[in-house]
């Protein structure tokens, strides 16, 4: 009984790895390609959050589609 119960477990487990690991090979979806305004605005956010960790306060450019004084 004991055995029966191991390997109903093991067969159980197995079909969850396989479901949350694919097989080598196996790509998961890729996301959608960005335009070149939203890559544009992905670099600079991203290069602003490196400066922010980094120490270098660049802050806010524009709030709610007002531009600051530099």
């Amino acid at each position: 009984m004991s055995t029966r119960i191991a390997e109903l477990c093991e067969s159980l487990l197995m079909a969850l790895l396989r479901v949350l690991l694919p097989a080598r090979g196996r790509h998961r979806a890729t996301p959608p390609q960005l335009t070149y305004q939203e890559r544009r605005l992905q670099r600079r956010r991203r290069r602003e959050l490196w400066l922010a960790v980094q120490g270098i306060d660049v802050g806010p450019r524009h709030i709610h589609g007002v531009e600051l004084p530099a």
